[in-house]
């Protein structure tokens, strides 16, 4: 078997037309055909799928990433999914409060639910109404 030497990745305009020109071909041919694989020191060719379909999102222009805050740093974004800490707290990270451009000493109203707890802002100087203390336990031994 001949060694087949690599050739330069398309991109761009000309990775797309290559894609349609190649038509009902398998993936890995595409990505073959349009330069995205290796050969090993076996002269085995290996196929770099994910480098092929990444180059195919950018080619059409397609933004996954959303933008940053122009400071440079990528850091963790928000999964919007966290757990009890095994300490009981629920901890919600920076990325958030920097979504929300929070600032310290902002406040939040929490309300309880069944099996949600909600956050609402509270501007400053607005008063929040506290439930009577005599009402949540009537509720409490009622549902006992």
């Amino acid at each position: 078997m001949a060694k087949k030497k690599n050739i330069e990745p398309l991109s761009g305009e000309d990775l797309l037309k290559k894609v349609k020109d190649l038509g009902n071909q398998s993936k890995e041919k595409k990505a073959r055909e349009c330069g995205y694989y290796t050969v090993t020191k076996n002269g085995v060719e290996r196929v770099n799928m994910m480098k092929f379909l990444n180059a195919l999102i950018d080619a059409e222009g397609i933004q996954l990433d959303s933008k940053q805050n122009g400071n440079g740093r990528g850091g963790r974004s928000a999964s919007y999914r966290i757990s009890v800490q095994s300490n009981g707290n629920l901890l919600i990270g920076a990325a958030y409060t920097k979504i929300m451009e929070l600032k310290p000493g902002d406040e939040f109203e929490i309300s309880l639910g069944r099996k949600h707890i909600h956050l609402r802002q509270v501007e400053a100087g607005e008063v929040v109404e506290e439930e009577e203390e005599e009402e949540e336990e009537e509720v409490s031994a009622a549902t006992f």
